[in-house]
């Protein structure tokens, strides 16, 4: 659901904002400010695990609109969020098998509203992204996505293992994108599926790569040795459209 992204600065003005149940994507406080307004402040960003960054008052004043950020400034969501359930519910009521699509630390907007784009012409439920250390549903990303946000949900989870984890245990199968996997083309990527993009610098996390049941790689021709992220997503998750068709 869009909604216009905002920063939200002064005391007051950010504690209403988290206690009126609004999504804060991340909170700006002043490093080494302590006080009363501040701690409440705090505490409410850490009921809803909101990222958190300590900066300079140099880097407050840089991003201040206004003026009066009082050592404090939120950055609400361009859009909101869905759950985790919302995307299973939406293969549910399609009648297909689910395909979600999890990104491990996207931090490109652009590459995020690419991917976004990409869900929704293949038919993916939703894309799932971690809270920290990732890109959120930004202006960039909405525009990015041609209109592709309007109608793919995306959930934002804590923690990315557990959310594998317990769709596993719902009988999903996750691969991904890895170099040193299995060809594409040699991987059974029907069914109950997600496909596991990591990020532009890394890729898959360790962690993560482990809670995969399969890696994939993409076959190269080429002088250089990766692809951009959005668009090795992109070839993955036709290559999954292409094996639900029935390899034709």
């Amino acid at each position: 659901m869009p909604k216009q992204e905002n920063k939200i600065e002064g005391r007051n003005a950010v504690l209403e904002a988290f206690r009126s149940g609004r999504t804060i994507d991340k909170l700006f406080v002043l490093d080494g400010c302590q006080d009363g307004p501040i701690r409440s402040i705090t505490r409410e960003a850490g009921r809803r695990d909101t990222i958190i960054s300590y900066v300079s008052k140099e880097r407050l004043n840089q991003m201040s609109e206004t003026g009066k950020h009082q050592g404090v400034i939120a950055i609400s969501a361009a859009y909101e969020y869905a759950e985790v359930d919302d995307l299973w519910r939406r293969a549910e009521e399609k009648g297909e098998p689910p395909f979600l699509i999890l990104l491990d630390g996207m931090e490109d907007p652009h590459n995020l509203g690419a991917v976004l784009r990409t869900a929704n012409l293949c038919g993916a439920h939703g894309l799932i992204i971690p809270k920290h250390r990732a890109v959120g549903l930004t202006p960039v990303v909405a525009k990015t996505s041609a209109g592709a946000i309007n109608y793919t949900p995306v959930a934002k989870v804590t923690n990315l293992t557990n959310t594998i984890r317990d769709l596993k245990e719902r009988g999903m199968w996750f691969v991904c994108a890895d170099m040193e996997g299995t060809l594409m083309y040699d991987l059974d990527l029907t069914g109950p599926i997600g496909l596991v993009i990591g990020s532009e610098g890394e890729g898959v996390s360790q962690l993560v790569r482990q809670n995969c049941d399969m890696t994939a790689a993409i076959p190269m021709r080429g002088d250089i040795d990766s692809l951009n992220a959005s668009v090795a997503a992109g070839v993955l998750a036709y290559e999954i459209v292409r094996q639900r068709m029935g390899k034709r």
